[in-house]
């Protein structure tokens, strides 16, 4: 789960027993590792060198093959992803398709990306698995990968009929492709 607030930003939650909106969430300094999360404001740990390698690796590879095949965007955390008022994430890795740019503001995110990866860690897997799941599957992510540094696998849900349902699962060695990006194939042993 999120770790207790300190500082300015637990002054800020402290003063206001509401539920906080986005318009609360902005007025946070500039790098605040806090998600808005049902209305809460969850404060995330720092992820580990071994979290943070993984991310490179696949955001790599991902916004390479997005940029040389001219597919769109692929952007990492921390960046600004605006659901509703209540729900505001900081994935580890999106895209967004180039006919959709017209969701890239100046300060967020407006709206669902194409595709989304969250790498699981221990103060993040329950909003990851949980709550951020049923955000993304409401709002439209197309795909959402999930990342499991501890099982070394990679599980891939697509939606459907407004569900996401599990499409490709793969742990230690094999492919897995994404359907949202042309031609975009791992084979998950070169991130781990």
């Amino acid at each position: 789960m999120g770790l207790p607030l300190s500082g300015t930003i637990a002054q800020m939650a402290a003063a206001e027993e509401k539920s906080w909106t986005y318009k609360d969430y902005a007025r946070l300094p500039e790098g605040a590792p806090c998600q808005l999360i049902g209305g809460s404001l969850i404060m995330t740990p720092s992820p580990t060198p071994y979290h943070q390698t993984i991310s490179m690796k696949l955001g790599v590879k991902l916004a390479l093959h997005a940029l040389e095949k001219g597919l769109g965007l692929a952007l990492f955390a921390p960046v600004d992803v605006y659901f509703e008022e209540t729900e505001t994430y900081q994935p580890d890795i999106i895209f967004i398709a180039g006919n959709r740019m017209s969701i890239v503001e100046k300060t967020r995110i407006n709206g669902a990306p194409d595709l989304v990866v969250e790498i699981l860690s221990p103060g993040t897997a329950y909003y990851d698995l949980r709550k951020k799941f049923k955000t993304y599957e409401k709002h439209g992510v197309k795909e959402y990968w999930v990342v499991d540094p501890g099982e070394q696998s990679v599980e891939i849900y697509t939606r459907a009929n407004n569900r996401f349902s599990l499409e490709q699962k793969a742990e230690k060695t094999g492919p897995v492709e994404s359907h949202v990006i042309p031609g975009f194939t791992v084979e998950i042993e070169s991130i781990f």
